[in-house]
């Protein structure tokens, strides 16, 4: 019997945790501790209250991720220019180096994937990718908590 539709989304899910975590084998690197990262690379400095906003998650949780982040030196914090109170959360340059890496590196794992769709396809994936996308948002925004 072949898998259905949810069960090889589902092993597609587990095999990018397992290629995540052979990728951050012998690094501090966890995947909320990469996701803090790349949030920090695509909106530069934010506040940590920002940060526990954007990912929906608590902002003890976001202090922890910052202080492991912090001690390894990926980023640091520094006094907000226009608010005396804040402190912003930006990436050194270690930090930025590893997600200009990383950044490259999803680039060719997004080609390389891409390119296991026949041509004639990829337009149509596309769309059926972006519809099933859309309505998992819809399903998850509107599931009782």
């Amino acid at each position: 019997m072949s898998p259905v539709l949810l069960d090889k989304l589902l092993l597609i899910t587990s095999l990018f945790r397992q290629d995540m975590t052979r990728a951050f084998a012998g690094t501090p690197l966890t995947e909320s501790r990469v996701t803090l990262l790349w949030s920090l690379a695509l909106t530069g400095p934010s506040t940590q209250q920002a940060l526990s906003e954007s990912l929906s998650v608590s902002p003890r949780n976001i202090s922890g991720l910052v202080d492991v982040l912090e001690r390894h030196g990926y980023v640091r914090r520094v006094p907000h220019p226009s608010d005396r109170r804040a402190v912003l959360v930006q990436l050194t340059a270690e930090g930025d180096a590893v997600m200009v890496r990383m950044q490259r590196e999803h680039a060719e794992l997004n080609a390389d994937l891409g390119n296991a769709v026949a041509p004639a396809d990829r337009a149509a994936f596309g769309r059926g990718m972006d519809a099933m996308l859309a309505r998992l948002v819809e399903l998850t925004s509107s599931a009782p908590v």
